[in-house]
């Protein structure tokens, strides 16, 4: 494991929903909003069709900064999000995350945090903070 990091370091991972993910996400978190859960409900709605849980699509932000950049011993400190479009079941997401930020006299790194469609389009961005116990200074 690299026990540096540098403004620009980052890091990706793709990922589709799949309706049992949304069900077993419903369970779990107890949010049974019927936009997520009942299609004749979501067809009413300004979205036509169920929608992914966007604190589902969030948390593959987790992922990375646990799994890839930073890594293993990443501990959470803060997140914001913004949903700007929605995550339909089965839409492939691809979930980044770029190192903009690492603190002079801390192992603190702030951390842009974006999620695209396979053409492009955004559907969530925001900015996590992350201590990372491992890191040293050049």
């Amino acid at each position: 494991m690299a026990t540096t990091l540098k403004i620009g370091d980052n890091a990706s991972i793709t990922r589709s929903f799949t309706e049992q993910d949304v069900i077993d996400y419903a369970e779990l978190s107890g949010d049974k909003n019927p936009a997520h859960l009942d299609a004749a409900y979501a067809a009413e709605t300004q979205f036509k069709h169920r929608i992914v849980h966007g604190m589902l699509v969030g948390s593959l932000f987790s992922a990375l900064l646990g799994a890839h950049l930073p890594g293993e011993g990443t501990i959470y400190m803060g997140q914001n999000l913004q949903f700007k479009a929605p995550v339909y079941f089965d839409t492939e997401v691809i979930a980044s995350v770029e190192v903009i930020k690492i603190h002079e006299t801390k192992p603190i790194v702030t951390l842009k945090t974006t999620c695209v469609d396979s053409d492009g389009n955004i559907l969530v961005i925001g900015e996590a903070v992350a201590f990372v116990p491992w890191l040293t200074r050049d």
